[in-house]
């Protein structure tokens, strides 16, 4: 694998898909080319159909989704999962941008749901999940999953925060007929975007607060190698930089959007070498939450500009990883 530089990300080449999007995130590549992303303030699904290789057609509703719709995937049945927060965010206005703010005494509580390909209707399937000694414990911000192709999934549970409190929350692994839902990592700081490796033999996942991403090797579905309590530490962002959601590579490097100082930072798990895509003045947004890859030969990335409502779609210099299902 060879290491990405700054000059590979010069010159991007970036067009909109949608704009009036209330705090998107989670944009899920439909089999037809078309996007489905969650917005998250506006407690919907949203389509955004693919017309042909250079144009998209107006934006619609796919299905109404109370709460909070943070992330999707497409599971083995066709239906889209997702992990809803369930409100947890007071929104802000600042300076023209759209900020989440502090949990609300609107939440309803996480969970994961499940939306059916044919007639949209949206049905939970947990919420909660078995703790490490046997006992429930109940979802509090699911954030984030990645299907791993053996019928399950892995998803944060990114908690919820007050102006003094914060929850302590984990790494869960779920399987997607409803059966079985298991807390396998705790406890992790703010766990949000996660990802699997090109051979499904690795977990890898994004704290927002500490600016870190860790991996932990893959043994079986929904198990991985003890590594002491916290994981492998694949990188340690340095300066202001809160991480978000991630993909991968098809060559195996994590690329994890990146708030504040915003971008997608791109990690190699070989050294936890960085190099960092910032888009174009013109696109500038300090909340990029998400990458998903798609179009022709998996060379577009498909970003959210949460804090301006903006779903882009850039030429990346490499291919991304084609998921499961």
């Amino acid at each position: 694998m060879n290491q990405l530089a700054v000059s590979d990300f010069e010159h991007l080449e970036v067009a909109l898909v949608a704009d009036g999007l209330e705090f998107p995130e989670g944009p899920v590549v439909m089999p037809d080319g078309s996007i489905v992303v969650c917005e998250i303030k506006g407690e919907c699904l949203t389509l955004v159909p693919r017309l042909d290789d250079r144009q998209w057609g107006p934006k619609e509703l796919y299905a109404n989704v109370p709460g909070g719709p943070n992330g999707a995937a497409l599971g083995p049945d066709g239906a889209l999962y997702i992990c809803n927060n369930g409100g947890s965010f007071e929104w802000q206005s600042r300076g023209g941008l759209t900020l989440p703010g502090p949990r609300p005494t609107t939440w309803t509580g996480g969970r994961i749901e499940r939306v059916d390909p044919f007639t949209r209707e949206v049905s939970e399937l947990y919420r909660s999940s078995m703790a490490a000694d046997g006992s429930q414990i109940e979802l509090r911000g699911p954030n984030d999953l990645v299907m791993d192709g053996h019928g399950g999934f892995w998803f944060t549970d990114h908690g919820t925060r007050t102006d003094r409190t914060a929850d302590r929350t984990g790494i869960h692994y779920a399987l997607v007929d409803g059966t079985s839902c298991c807390e396998v990592i705790f406890p992790t700081n703010e766990p949000n975007g996660i990802g699997l490796s090109p051979t499904g033999d690795a977990l890898y996942w994004a704290e927002t607060h500490t600016g870190r991403v860790f991996s932990r090797p893959i043994l079986a579905p929904g198990v991985v190698d003890v590594a002491g309590p916290y994981g492998y530490l694949l990188v340690g962002l340095p300066g202001f930089q809160l991480l978000d959601s991630l993909a991968i590579d098809a060559d195996g490097r994590v690329c994890v959007a990146t708030l504040i100082q915003a971008g997608i930072t791109v990690v190699s798990p070989a050294n936890g070498e960085t190099v960092k895509a910032v888009l174009p003045a013109e696109w500038g947004d300090p909340m990029v939450t998400n990458i998903a890859f798609g179009g022709v030969e998996m060379r577009t990335a498909y970003i959210t500009l949460s804090g301006t409502g903006r779903l882009i779609e850039v030429k990346w210099p490499v291919a991304g990883l084609r998921l499961a299902h």
